[in-house]
């Protein structure tokens, strides 16, 4: 089962288009360790899930332990539930492919965000991993995104972000490329959806970045309401520092899947 496969049937199975982001943060955790922690968010959620998304940032800071807990937290998650691992790659070809090793080998993720700013020989790499999934940054949450995702090329005359979707579009010759657009922009989201009709939209800046969640089911799904993943983290794991901090993070995330489906005209499960 290849990385669109595995989301779809998730997302099927969960009835779920929200993937929740397991990104360990010690100021704003409960009294436990990280892979305490994300063992008992993963316990709490995993069947109101379509992926779960560690970024690897968090980790990272805090070292040899860090990446020691996400290794054990990708073997924790069930393997019906498909891992997108959050590290924004992007090097030269050489570089690249360690990275892609690194990610989809060494931890195992099943898809990958990467950065296209070097352009395709930097995301090659990741593309040739045929059965694991490539998210490209186009039009990204952050206010800062559009000091150059939102530049007006000359020739042609569209803004940089369309041309990464029209990149990756011409890319994706395995089918198993996809894109990072937020939520915190409704009308640029729907013209990447236009563009690309049937790849899957990792969708960020739902919850903290007060995204617009109800354009990012209109503008983000395909047209059978499916292949967009509604990514939240902190609004989700954080809800609570106590001790109920996996309880109140299972009440939020059937809140946000609750609300992502009344907008996709569903029912979730109670």
């Amino acid at each position: 089962m290849n990385f669109l496969e595995k989301l779809l049937a998730a997302a099927r199975t969960n009835e779920s288009l929200l993937c929740i982001g397991l990104d360990p943060d010690p100021e704003l955790m409960p009294g436990v360790s990280v892979i305490e922690f994300n063992k008992r968010i993963i316990d709490a959620t995993s069947d109101l899930v379509c992926a779960y998304k560690p970024n690897l940032a968090f980790y990272e800071a805090m070292g040899i332990e860090g990446l020691k807990a996400l290794e054990k937290t990708v073997a924790y998650i069930p393997k019906t539930v498909p891992i997108i691992g959050d590290a924004k790659r992007g090097d030269i070809g050489n570089t690249a492919r360690a990275y892609a090793k690194a990610l989809f080998e060494t931890f195992g993720f099943d898809a990958a965000t990467v950065n296209p700013y070097l352009g395709y020989d930097s995301i090659q790499p990741f593309i040739e991993y045929k059965e694991k999934g490539v998210f490209i940054l186009c039009r990204t949450s952050n206010v800062g995104s559009a000091h150059f995702q939102a530049l007006q090329l000359s020739e042609p005359s569209i803004p940089l972000f369309e041309m990464v979707a029209q990149r990756a579009k011409e890319w994706n010759i395995y089918g198993n490329v996809g894109l990072v657009v937020g939520a915190t922009y409704p009308e640029e989201l729907m013209r990447v959806r236009h563009l690309c009709p049937d790849m899957p939209l990792l969708i960020p800046g739902i919850g903290a970045q007060k995204g617009d969640l109800a354009g990012a089911i209109r503008y983000g799904v395909d047209e059978k309401g499916e292949r967009a993943i509604i990514s939240s983290s902190r609004q989700i794991i954080y809800a609570s520092k106590g001790e109920d901090f996996a309880a109140v993070a299972r009440e939020e995330a059937l809140k946000l899947r609750g609300q992502i489906n009344l907008y996709l005209g569903g029912c979730p499960k109670s």
